[in-house]
C-alpha cells in the first residue's frame, strides 16, 4: 500500500504571494509534518532535465572498475566514493544491522567561513572523479537549485508555525549540507540480500530538510507513520520528496516528526532493478543552538544542543568499522 499521510504541495501558490493561498498551504503542511515528517513538492521550479544528465553521469562512474573507484574511497561523510559497506544507517537508532545495500558519491559544503576548526572539520574542499569531467558542472547546478529551494521551505515552515519567516534561515547564512548520488544496483552486484538488510536501513535524516529527487522502483523508498506502519512512499514524477531531520524536529518541540523511512532491498521479483536518487541533506550554519520551541507549538522540551556536535555524532554512528 502508499502512504496517505504525505500531501503533493504546490509551491505555485505559496510564490503567489496571496495570502489565504499562502494561509491553506502552510495549514497542509503542519498537518503533513505532525504526521509523517513528509511531503512532496511541485512547483519547485528545478530543471526536470537536469536530474536525467546527472543520472547518467554518475551511473558512468558507478559502473567504474573498483579500483578506479577506489582512488576516490572516504568514509562517512567525506568528500568522494561510498563503496560497499560503508554505511549502516539503521545505526542511527541504536538497531544493528548489516551494512546498506549501496554506494554513494558524496559532496559538501565546502566554501570555508575563516574560522579554521569549523573549516577543518566541515569546509574541507570536494573531490572529483577525472573520468566522469561532465559531473562536477552538473551537481553545481544542481545544489544552486537545492540550497534555494531548501531555503525557500525553512521559510514556509517557520510561517507554518506562525512564526517570522527567516526563524529557521537567520541560521542559514553559512551552512553545512551534504549531497549523496545514492546507486542502489540490483543483486548481480550487491549479491542476495541478508537478513535485516535494506538499501538504506530504518532511520530518521539528522539535518533540517531533506530534498530527494527519486526513482520509482519495487525495491524503492518506504516512510513509517504511527497510524499506518510501514508503507511505500507516494510518488509523482514532477514532485521532489521533501522530509525533516532530527534537528528541525527537536527544534519544533517534536511539534513534527522526523520522517522515518528505509529504502527496500532488490525485490525477488526484479532482482537486477537499478535506482539512482539524488540527496540533499540541508542543515544551518556551524554550531547554530538548536533549542525548542515553547509551549503550545512545542510539545517536547528537549535539552539544547549544538547542532554540529550532533551531527557528527550521528555520522559516526552509522560509519561501519
Amino acid at each position: 500500500m502508499v502512504s496517505s499521510q504525505v500531501p503533493v504541495i504546490d509551491l505555485g501558490p505559496w510564490r503567489s504571494g496571496e495570502p489565504a493561498a499562502r494561509s491553506r498551504i502552510a495549514a497542509q503542511v503542519d498537518e503533513a509534518l505532525q504526521a509523517a515528517g513528509f511531503l512532496l513538492v511541485t512547483g519547485h521550479g528545478v530543471d526536470p532535465a537536469l536530474p536525467a544528465r546527472i543520472r547518467e553521469a554518475a551511473r558512468a562512474f558507478f559502473r567504474l572498475p573498483p579500483g578506479a573507484k577506489e582512488l576516490y574511497a572516504v568514509s562517512v561523510g567525506g568528500r568522494g566514493w561510498l563503496g560497499p559497506g560503508a554505511e549502516a544507517n539503521s545505526y542511527a537508532e541504536g538497531t544493528a544491522s548489516p551494512p546498506d545495500l549501496k554506494e554513494s558519491w558524496s559532496c559538501a559544503a565546502e566554501d570555508p567561513t575563516g574560522v579554521p576548526s569549523v573549516d577543518a572539520e566541515w569546509f574541507r574542499p570536494n573531490a572529483w572523479p577525472a573520468e566522469v569531467p561532465r559531473l562536477r558542472p552538473l551537481v553545481a547546478e544542481y545544489l544552486t537549485a537545492m540550497r534555494a529551494l531548501s531555503d525557500e521551505l525553512l521559510e514556509l515552515l517557520a510561517v507554518a508555525l506562525a512564526l517570522p519567516q527567516d526563524h529557521f534561515t537567520r541560521h542559514t547564512g553559512h551552512p553545512t549540507w551534504g549531497f549523496n548520488v545514492n546507486w542502489y544496483p540490483g543483486t548481480e552486484v550487491v549479491g542476495e540480500p541478508l537478513p535485516g538488510q535494506f538499501r538504506i536501513g530504518a532511520h530518521t535524516d539528522f539535518g533540517t530538510v531533506t530534498v530527494l529527487d527519486r526513482e520509482r522502483g519495487a525495491g524503492g523508498l518506504q516512510i513509517h507513520t504511527d497510524a499506518e506502519g510501514w508503507q511505500d512512499a507516494l510518488w509523482d514524477p514532477a514532485a521532489l520528496t521533501v522530509n525533516i531531520g532530527d534537528l528541525l524536529a527537536r527544534w519544533t518541540g517534536d511539534r513534527w516528526r522526523a520522517g522515518r523511512h528505509r529504502v527496500l532491498p532488490p525485490p525477488a521479483h526484479a532482482p537486477a532493478e537499478e535506482l539512482i536518487s539524488l540527496v540533499y541533506f540541508y542543515e544551518c550554519d556551524a554550531h547554530t543552538r538548536v533549542e525548542s520551541l515553547p509551549a503550545p507549538v512545542g510539545r517536547v522540551a528537549h535539552e539544547p544542543v549544538d547542532s554540529h556536535v550532533y551531527l557528527r555524532a550521528k555520522l559516526d554512528a552509522i560509519t561501519v568499522p
